[in-house]
């Protein structure tokens, strides 16, 4: 099995809080409270610019498996973290 078969093997195995945190806690590198709600915008809120967006497209891409296309960098897929938990949901899903 592949690095990349594994990585997606290992969302499948994850539940949506799992990978809510795995991407929390990244967040947690470069923004000092990770407490955020779910559901807050991180663009409108200014935690997340167009420079660490594609800092978060590389951490998806390198940790879940997943290849995140032109068509997918859309703000919709990024805005908060449930929107990155449900797009690396639905992404790993494609890749079976």
């Amino acid at each position: 099995m592949d690095g990349v078969s594994t990585l997606t093997n290992l969302v499948f195995e994850m539940n949506p809080e799992r990978i809510m945190d795995e991407v929390r806690d990244f967040l947690g590198q470069f923004i000092s409270n990770i407490d955020i709600d779910p559901d807050l915008n991180l663009f409108t809120s200014g935690l997340l610019n167009s420079l660490f967006a594609m800092q978060l497209v590389l951490y998806v891409e390198q940790n879940f498996g997943i290849q995140v296309t032109n068509e997918d960098l859309e703000p919709e897929n990024f805005k908060s973290l449930s929107a990155i938990q449900g797009f690396i949901q639905k992404k790993s899903g494609e890749t079976t």
